[in-house]
């Protein structure tokens, strides 16, 4: 199994629009393509004060040429949108991670 973690940080001002964008058409959007075959969306408990929160997303994937196909031909466009929408308010990282 091959999880595709995305940490966010998003403003507090955001947050709720984040959250609504994410839950309702991001994910969505990214799990109707029948590649990743599920998605987990988590806030960050132990969090330090830096003027937001922070969530991780993780999508699964069975299989590392899963994740290519999704990188290759979805991966770009779903970034540019988020990107769009929340420009200023948000700083990300991802991780690849393989289940042991």
């Amino acid at each position: 199994m091959i999880i595709y973690n995305i940490t966010v940080n998003i403003s507090y001002d955001a947050e709720k629009d984040w959250l609504h964008y994410m839950k309702q058409i991001h994910i969505p959007a990214i799990l109707e393509t029948g590649i990743p075959n599920e998605c987990k969306l988590l806030r960050l408990l132990t969090e330090i004060d830096n003027e937001g929160s922070t969530y991780t997303t993780q999508f699964s994937f069975l299989t590392m040429e899963d994740f290519l196909a999704y990188q290759t031909g979805y991966q770009a466009d779903f970034q540019e949108r988020h990107h769009e929408l929340f420009n200023g308010k948000y700083v990300s990282f991802r991780t690849l991670l393989e289940e042991a």
